[in-house]
């Protein structure tokens, strides 16, 4: 947690006068006693009613000006944690938007959003209760005892007793539940996996109809959290009774022997009540720091978690010296040279010394089987990953000596699996290019063969895309996403398998006028279906992550086996082969 204050330090000015308005307000009502007390010893006593009144206003006074500290110092100490709690949002969410894919899978989404709102949120919630109770709890301690021991010294023993009590049990109780708040937050992680699983796979779940297996599945999560939960509750729990219990039995005896005290002249019992509520004062400190103890434990647990996604260093990066890098014309285009990656854990490379050329004006088809490394070729091109040997080229320049912004300004990517953002189609297709105009919008569209149902829904290029695109095709959503792509006008154009949910015929109408649209530009195409690449000017074709051969469609018919199984597999059938 120390090392998250830092975030707290736009907020100093609000944090400093907090902790004054806290102290002030402390002062107040160690203040109040004394004032009480004269009341009783001097007021009542000789039965001087201009005093009680004189001292009742005072006290009052006091008591409003206590109010306005108390009403300030909340405000200012809200204000400071949930600005801290905001900007600390905000730095988890821009360092995460830095993670290679690599980063994704190692920490995982759903803990990703467990720590960027669970977590943040305790620590906010601590970080609100320390500036309301740690400056308090200390003050009223120690102005409590010194003011009970000016009162009465001797009956302050009784508090020697009853403190060390409070402690002992405040530290067996932090003992026993420090432990359990780790598991909390991890059983926390599997429970929002679960339920993000069965929120986002549901037609998956029902059209298998294991709806019943993932509400058990759910449950058991649940269960095994909430198991943990109340296991703490229960420790906890016990705080309350065990505190009021030790406060009840000190002031049980502090009337005893105050009144043994009043008995024989040694004490009056105006200062009987002062001390009895310095006592309490006192012991609700000690409580008030019983609570602080309770939950720093499981704020320092979340800002562990949080320490660690800050602590990740992505594995992408923007080259340390930034400098200007001539683009090499006799060079341009995309070129592997020897290139090797591997999945962290996995037994072989996912890729094997690839070596190819995709040259500008040039179609390039990438094709092979589930698994061969079609993608994660893809990926390698705007450093999604870095490469383990070799290198990538992109017009002459090795991409890990370019700036990442430009780099990947240079590239319109349509992913396997189409992405789409709540807001209006011209949105979505505006996300590639923010400068887009509405023309361009819809020539964007129109060569994406998406122009055409764009017009037939009801509000046009206004219509509202729900969340994930649930409201459209997914035929639908992989042309949104080329047009995404296309509106960019970049130098390279990286299309992921984003024609496996077209119709044979509006595959074949985008290929044309892809054709006519990238005839300056780089255009690399993974693909399943051999119809799609069949008229590429250059298919690589890969097996377990090895080029198995490069050539054209005819080429490639005579010279490859694996391309002739996957054509034979595929187009025998249709008399294409």
């Amino acid at each position: 947690m120390i090392r998250l204050s830092r975030y707290l330090r736009p907020y100093r000015v609000s944090v400093v006068f907090s902790i004054i308005f806290v102290f002030l307000q402390s002062l107040a009502n160690l203040f109040l006693p004394t004032l009480m007390s004269d009341i009783v010893d001097t007021g009542i006593v000789k039965g001087d009613m201009p005093y009680i009144f004189k001292t009742g206003i005072l006290m009052l006074l006091v008591t409003l000006m206590a109010g306005g500290f108390t009403i300030i110092s909340n405000y200012l100490a809200s204000k400071a944690s949930t600005g801290f709690g905001r900007d600390l949002r905000n730095g988890i969410f821009t360092h995460v938007e830095t993670f290679s894919l690599k980063e994704f899978d190692r920490v995982g989404t759903s803990s990703l959003i467990t720590r960027t709102t669970n977590d943040i949120a305790q620590i906010e919630q601590v970080y609100t209760m320390m500036l309301k109770m740690m400056t308090m709890a200390p003050l009223m301690f120690v102005g409590g005892i010194i003011m009970a021991v000016y009162k009465d010294a001797e009956l302050s023993l009784v508090l020697v007793v009853a403190l060390p009590a409070i402690l002992i049990t405040v530290f067996f109780l932090a003992k026993k539940g420090i432990p359990l708040f780790k598991e909390i937050q991890k059983k926390m992680d599997r429970l929002n996996l679960v339920l993000r699983e069965g929120l986002t796979g549901t037609r998956v779940i029902r059209s298998f109809n294991r709806t019943r297996f993932e509400i058990s599945r759910f449950d058991a999560a649940n269960q095994d959290m909430t198991r943990t939960a109340i296991k703490v509750n229960q420790i906890m729990a016990a705080a309350m009774p065990l505190m009021m219990l030790i406060m009840n039995l000190s002031t049980v005896a502090i009337v005893w022997f105050g009144g043994l005290r009043i008995n024989s002249g040694n004490m009056q019992v105006g200062g009987l009540m002062a001390f009895i509520q310095y006592a309490m004062q006192i012991m609700f400190s000690i409580l008030m720091g019983a609570m602080m103890f309770i939950m720093i434990p499981r704020a320092q647990v979340s800002a562990g978690r949080i320490n660690e996604v800050l602590d990740i260093f992505p594995d992408v990066s923007d080259p340390e010296e930034k400098k200007d890098l001539p683009e090499n014309q006799d060079d341009a285009g995309v070129t592997f040279i020897d290139v090797t990656y591997s999945f962290p854990g996995a037994e072989t490379p996912a890729l094997s010394h690839l070596s190819f050329s995709a040259r500008p004006g040039e179609t390039t088809a990438i094709i092979g089987g589930t698994g061969s490394g079609k993608s994660t070729l893809l990926n390698l091109i705007p450093r999604f990953y870095d490469t383990e040997g070799g290198s990538v080229l992109v017009n002459g320049t090795d991409v890990r000596e370019m700036p990442l912004e430009k780099l990947r300004g240079m590239i319109g990517y349509v992913p396997q699996k189409a992405v789409l953002f709540t807001g209006t189609v011209a949105d979505n297709i505006r996300y590639g290019n923010d400068g887009a105009t509405d023309e361009e919008i819809r020539e964007a569209a129109r060569v994406a063969q998406a122009d055409g149902f764009i017009r037939e829904m009801k509000d046009g290029y206004a219509s509202v895309i729900a969340q994930g695109g649930k409201n459209v095709s997914g035929g639908q959503k992989q042309r949104l996403a080329i047009a995404r792509a296309m509106v960019r006008k970049p130098d390279i154009y990286l299309l992921d398998d984003c024609f496996s949910a077209l119709d044979y015929r509006t595959d074949a109408r985008l290929r044309v006028e892809l054709r006519k649209v990238t005839r300056s530009s780089t255009l690399i195409i993974v693909a399943q279906r051999v119809s799609t690449v069949i008229h590429a000017d250059k298919i690589i074709v890969l097996d377990d992550g090895k080029v198995a051969g490069i050539g054209t469609h005819e080429e490639l018919m005579n010279s490859c086996r694996v391309y002739q199984e996957i054509v034979a597999s595929q187009l025998e059938k249709e008399g294409l082969a």
